[in-house]
C-alpha cells in the first residue's frame, strides 16, 4: 500500500450556519454528543491513517487545535495550517503540499459525516487499489446540488463528473471524501480558478479523468452520509447519532474508541484517557468498552 496521509479541510466562512458561527466555528458545533470534527477525524483513523493535517481559518484554528492538540492522545500526529480565504477544496492540496511530502492523500471535509458497516475495509481497500484518484459516490434526491458522477458500473471507472448540473446524468453525488496519488498537488498548480474564484475539486478530478485514472467507490444501501453544514442537516445528523447510539449502545465518531480499536493506543492509555474525562454519558460509554 502506498504511504498515505490525511487532510481534513475545516475552513469556510460559516455563512450557512450564521449566527451560530458568530460564537464558534462550524467544525466545533455539536453533532449530538461530539464536536462535528470528531466524525471526519474518526474516519481518518478508521482508514488506518495516523498523520493528519487540519486546515481551517486563522480565527478557527486555535480553537480546533485547543480541542484536538497534537493528536497523541489518539495515537496520531495532528498538524495545522491556515486557509486565509475560502479559495476552494483543491487549495487544501497546495496548503498541505509540504505536509504530504510526496505521499498519497486522503482528503475529507470537516463537515462530512459518514456511517458505514465495514468502513475500515471499504476505505483501506480503496486506498490500496487507487492508481490515480478515487471519488466516493452516494445516491441523493437532489443531485443538482452536488458534483454528479456518471460511472461505469462494471469497472468503477468514471465517465464524467458534472458540477451542480441542471439536468443531472445520474443521482450519484460525489461526497466530500477523496483519495489522490502523489501528483495531486502539482496538478492543482495547473488549475485556473473558476468563475467564483475557487480552485475546484471537480477540475482536479477531471484532470485524472482525462487520463482514465479516476475511479468511483459507491456507498451501499443502508449507509449514511450527510453534509452537516446546514441547520436542518445538523439536526438530522444529531438525531441519527442519538437514535443509533441509543438503540445499539455503540458510539459513532469517537476518535478515542477508534484509536483503541485500531490499536493506536493501548488498553492502559485508553483507560487513562477516559479517567481524565468528566463523568457523563459519553465517558460512561467509553468506559464500557473495556469493562
Amino acid at each position: 500500500m502506498a504511504r498515505i496521509k490525511a487532510i481534513i479541510l475545516a475552513g469556510g466562512a460559516g455563512s450557512r450556519l450564521h449566527p451560530l458561527t458568530n460564537i464558534v466555528c462550524k467544525q466545533l458545533l455539536p453533532i449530538f454528543d461530539k464536536p462535528m470534527i470528531y466524525y471526519p477525524l474518526s474516519s481518518c483513523i478508521l482508514a488506518g491513517i495516523r498523520d493528519v493535517l487540519i486546515i481551517s481559518t486563522p480565527e478557527a484554528l486555535p480553537n480546533i487545535e485547543g480541542a484536538l492538540k497534537d493528536g497523541s492522545q489518539f495515537g496520531c500526529s495532528i498538524s495545522y495550517r491556515t486557509q486565509n480565504m475560502p479559495n476552494g477544496i483543491a487549495e487544501a492540496l497546495l496548503i498541505g503540499e509540504d505536509f504530504l511530502d510526496g505521499s498519497d492523500c486522503f482528503l475529507t471535509l470537516g463537515d462530512n459525516l459518514i456511517f458505514k458497516s465495514g468502513y475500515s475495509d471499504f476505505v483501506s481497500n480503496a486506498i490500496a487499489e487507487n492508481s490515480g484518484a478515487t471519488v466516493f459516490g452516494f445516491p441523493v434526491n437532489n443531485p443538482s446540488d452536488f458534483g454528479v458522477i456518471n460511472f461505469n458500473g462494471e469497472t468503477n471507472g468514471v465517465i464524467s463528473i458534472e458540477e451542480k448540473p441542471t439536468n443531472p446524468s445520474s443521482n450519484m453525488a460525489a461526497i466530500g471524501m477523496y483519495i489522490y496519488d502523489d501528483t495531486a498537488s502539482e496538478r492543482v498548480k495547473e488549475l485556473e480558478p473558476s468563475g467564483r474564484g475557487e480552485l475546484e475539486i471537480t477540475d482536479l478530478n477531471n484532470s485524472y479523468l482525462k487520463e482514465n485514472r479516476l475511479r468511483c467507490q459507491l456507498m451501499s444501501r443502508g449507509d449514511f452520509w450527510a453534509d452537516a453544514g446546514t441547520f436542518s442537516s445538523m439536526n438530522d445528523c444529531s438525531n441519527f447519532i442519538r437514535l443509533h447510539q441509543g438503540y445499539t449502545n455503540l458510539l459513532i465518531g469517537s476518535p478515542e474508541e477508534c484509536a483503541y480499536r485500531m490499536g493506536y493506543i493501548s488498553t492502559e492509555q485508553f483507560t487513562d484517557l477516559v479517567k481524565k474525562m468528566p463523568v457523563n454519558l459519553y465517558s460512561k460509554a467509553l468506559q464500557q468498552i473495556v469493562g
